[in-house]
């Protein structure tokens, strides 16, 4: 099996709103992301976590806020890309109009 990076992408307004929502109204959205993650099975290696507040670290050694919207990752294993990408069909993440990038783990 080879593993794969999910890499969760959402608008600031997006975010936004989720930041704005009750404890109550945040547990009801986790349940179909708790939902998919018990369909993955063993396929699925790590839930990962929410993201914010990224940053563009320059060779330089200077800073600037992240333009990329990252706002969380998952890890899941599967055979190819292509398994992998069936792994994802009918996300939470893509039901709510928010992307998802998908990379495999290369060994090392």
């Amino acid at each position: 099996m080879k593993k794969f990076l999910v890499i969760y992408h959402a608008s600031a307004e997006a975010m936004a709103a989720m930041s704005q929502a009750t404890p109550e109204q945040r547990a009801e959205a986790m349940k179909p992301w708790m939902a998919w993650k018990e369909a993955l099975g063993d396929k699925m290696l790590d839930l990962g976590a929410p993201l914010s507040g990224g940053v563009k670290i320059k060779p330089n050694g200077s800073t600037e806020a992240s333009k990329k919207e990252v706002t969380g990752y998952s890890m899941i294993q599967a055979k190819d890309l292509a398994a992998a990408q069936l792994l994802l069909a009918g996300h939470p993440h893509l039901q709510s109009g928010c992307d998802i990038e998908l990379h495999e783990a290369m060994a090392m």
